[in-house]
């Protein structure tokens, strides 16, 4: 695993500008996958408007950034008809799908050996070789039902897996491709957690539960959980400031996005959607001004300034969409998912 460049700041290779300059000149573009719709809309992060549609597999559900930057992948899930759509970043452009089933998410070790694919309907994780897209070997954990989103330690030794529909997480050795333990959490009966994000000094695990409304703080060492915040109903996503400051908490069923300052762990702001909406998935935009969300069941994608939270731009797209891809990015490989860089 490259070294971090700050022993207090797993996020510090992501500041604005800090782009790799061999995605310098790739086209700044908003990738939106439409899983109601199997198709890709792109927009122009500049005019803020659509300039290309394609097909994206049976149900897509994520745009995938590859660990080495060069390629972004269009996750498609449904069993027996999955795959992942390469997309060249320089030019927009979709090349032939690789056949990879249930293929619902999909993340990248730290040192960029393997290509980790959620498959989210056999609870499973599957390993390839992501050059060849050979499977190596897969992890079934039956007691992770709905196994959906992750992020790993700062060493990189563990991997932090929420179970959607089992109301826990699993804990995965990363080197050994084996369940470690699992985690449940109380907050709720019912609950069910959703996106997982590292605080900056790497000490917590952010994990954003939809029913529970907020999200709980669980210790990177021993995994216990060491509380719950509470943002707003339908907490979903996770995005760390370019600064490393802050962390927007996107409440899909309240229409808000709740902001939370990494230093105190408490919310300092509410921002509300203007005429309501479903903020869902995204990313931030590399010079740090603008919060990029899918409005999953308003077939829209939210263009929110990060200044106070006002509505920029709202963009029609295609049906359901899910997990949008801000790029170019800031920093030196990715961890997958709609951009966990490092």
């Amino acid at each position: 695993m490259p070294p971090p460049l700050a022993a207090n700041d797993i996020y510090a290779a992501d500041r604005r500008g800090a782009i790799s300059p061999s995605i310098v000149h790739d086209r700044a573009y908003v990738y939106v996958p439409n899983t109601n719709s199997d198709d890709i809309y792109v927009i122009d992060q500049h005019t803020m408007r659509v300039v290309s549609v394609f097909a994206g597999g049976n149900e897509p559900q994520h745009v995938v950034p590859s660990y080495d930057l060069k390629t972004l992948y269009v996750t498609a899930d449904k069993p027996g008809l999955g795959s992942l759509t390469p997309i060249n970043p320089k030019t927009g452009k979709p090349s032939r799908p690789i056949r990879v089933d249930d293929a619902y998410n999909m993340y990248f070790t730290p040192n960029g050996a393997y290509a980790v694919v959620v498959q989210e309907s056999y609870t499973r994780l599957a390993f390839y070789n992501p050059h060849t897209w050979v499977l190596h070997d897969s992890l079934t954990i039956p007691a992770c039902a709905g196994i959906d989103h992750m992020d790993f330690t700062a060493d990189g030794r563990r991997l932090l897996v929420s179970c959607e529909f089992a109301n826990r997480l699993a804990v995965i050795d990363v080197a050994s491709h084996r369940l470690v333990r699992t985690v449940d959490l109380h907050q709720v009966s019912g609950g069910m957690p959703q996106d997982v994000k590292l605080s900056p000094d790497g000490r917590i695990f952010y994990v954003a539960d939809m029913m529970a409304n907020g999200i709980y703080l669980i210790d990177s060492t021993s995994f216990q959980v060491l509380g719950f915040q509470r943002t707003g109903r339908g907490a979903h996503g996770l995005y760390i400031s370019r600064d490393s400051r802050q962390m927007y908490v996107t409440n899909r069923d309240q229409g808000s996005i709740s902001v939370i300052n990494l230093a105190t762990r408490k919310p300092v702001a509410k921002w509300f959607v203007a005429g309501g909406g479903s903020p869902d998935m995204g990313n931030v935009s590399a010079d740090g001004t603008v919060l990029w969300l899918s409005g999953r069941y308003d077939n829209v994608v939210y263009a929110i300034s990060t200044r106070d939270g006002h509505l920029i731009a709202k963009i029609p797209v295609g049906t359901g969409p899910h997990g949008l891809c801000v790029w170019p990015q800031p920093g030196r490989y990715s961890l997958g998912h709609t951009g966990i860089m490092r």
